[in-house]
């Protein structure tokens, strides 16, 4: 299948939670300007540029063998905004949970993401984005404050843990866009 890798993409091992306190050089996020009405549809309006990006003849095609295609961002895109609202739940349902580890660059291998369909991943990307934009949108007064941590010592309130989030979807758009 064109499009399937021939190896892995090195793994990111970065702390992303930079983007907290400073605009990203790369994609311009800058997560002050982010206030929490406007996560919901910025959330929504992500999910679906990516179903204009998985149309593409090429989605599935890597633009050099150490970056993922616009298939395998978009199949990451969809399972962070999973994640994120199981973690979303865990924060507003329990007292400081602790959230399990989730190695994206594991999950790309095991589920495959160069060789799904485009067009399927369009559908989950919107309906996780559906379900993560509806969960920050019933987010109110001191839910906002709750925290949740992860196991390297990060700890997000419901506030911050929104605009980190954003800051993923965002970036990866751009990550596509920029081929």
């Amino acid at each position: 299948m064109p499009g399937v890798p021939d190896r892995p993409i090195t793994p990111d091992t970065k702390d992303w939670t930079w983007v907290l306190e400073r605009p990203c050089p790369e994609c311009g996020f800058d997560a002050a300007l982010f206030t929490r009405a406007s996560v919901p549809d910025m959330i929504r309006s992500n999910a679906a540029a990516w179903r204009v990006v998985l149309d593409r003849p090429d989605a599935a095609r890597r633009p050099s063998a150490d970056r993922w295609s616009p298939l395998e961002y978009a199949c990451h895109v969809r399972d962070v905004f999973r994640l994120f609202d199981e973690r979303l739940a865990l924060m507003l349902g329990e007292d400081d949970p602790l959230f399990a580890n989730w190695d994206q660059d594991v999950t790309a291998v095991e589920d495959r993401y160069a060789e799904q369909t485009p067009a399927t991943v369009a559908d989950g990307l919107e309906a996780a984005g559906a379900e993560i934009a509806a969960s920050f949108a019933a987010v109110q007064g001191a839910q906002w404050e709750r925290v949740g941590r992860r196991s390297d010592g990060a700890s997000f309130t419901v506030e911050s843990f929104a605009r980190y989030f954003v800051h993923d979807p965002i970036h990866h758009l751009w990550d596509v866009e920029r081929r």
